[in-house]
């Protein structure tokens, strides 16, 4: 998995996302610069409301800037069509979320398969790409599964093989221990660290957990109402 020529998975310039709430002007991202390296795991810290999440949607072409750029490899997503962007949305881009969103009624391979689906992946390579990715968490024997036969850890391992499932090069994970207890939690948190090593993937998470961020990320970008706090390698942030 690899960068681009200046080393940059993914980088922001001054960046904003405001909302009509009635009469008021929410600035829920307020003149964001960042820069990811291809390779770092980096975690977005702050307390709810803060912005780490509209920050990460916009990241993952989810949503549109006010203003500002968002580059991807270099590819600016604010100048992107619609069509481009659900293109990078499944091919640049993983996403993880707190609550874990498969689909009941399908078995975890099927709901593993659906990115390939979704993206016209030829179904022949499909059982392959599926294997690797449930591989990847320790789920191989669990396919044939449906998610109410899945622990909440199993889950939520389930939910990140279907984001690796497409080989994105750029990880985004908004509160995945969220619901979690604290041994799995921990356990999730290893398994991106691997993910992260083994795979040179670039990781953001967002997370209101300091201890986790500083324990298991390269470097902490802080928020707080809507605007960038504090920068720095996890060691000075703890």
């Amino acid at each position: 998995m690899t960068g681009t020529s200046n080393g940059f998975a993914v980088r922001t310039e001054r960046v904003s996302r405001q909302y009509a709430m009635g009469q008021a002007l929410v600035h829920a991202v307020d003149d964001v610069s960042i820069a990811v390296r291809a390779g770092e795991f980096v975690a977005l810290l702050g307390s709810s409301g803060s912005g780490k999440s509209t920050l990460l949607n916009l990241l993952a072409g989810l949503d549109r800037p006010t203003s500002g750029a968002i580059y991807a490899h270099e590819q600016n997503l604010a100048g992107m069509t619609s069509q481009e962007l659900a293109h990078h949305r499944s091919h640049t881009v993983g996403m993880v979320f707190q609550a874990f969103n498969l689909l009941p009624r399908m078995t975890l391979e099927e709901n593993v398969e659906l990115p390939l689906r979704l993206a016209e992946v030829d179904r022949a390579e499909r059982p392959a790409r599926v294997r690797e990715a449930v591989e990847r968490v320790s789920l191989a024997a669990r396919l044939s599964h449906r998610p109410s036969e899945l622990s909440g850890g199993e889950q939520q391992r389930a939910a990140l093989a279907r984001a690796l499932v497409n080989r994105p090069t750029i990880l985004l994970a908004d509160e995945p221990t969220g619901n979690l207890d604290s041994v799995t939690g921990d356990a999730i948190m290893h398994l991106l660290q691997e993910i992260n090593r083994n795979l040179q993937m670039t990781i953001v998470m967002v997370t209101h957990d300091k201890v986790r961020a500083a324990r298991y990320a390269h470097r902490i970008i802080t928020m707080r109402d809507g605007k960038l706090v504090t920068e720095g390698v996890s060691d000075e942030i703890a």
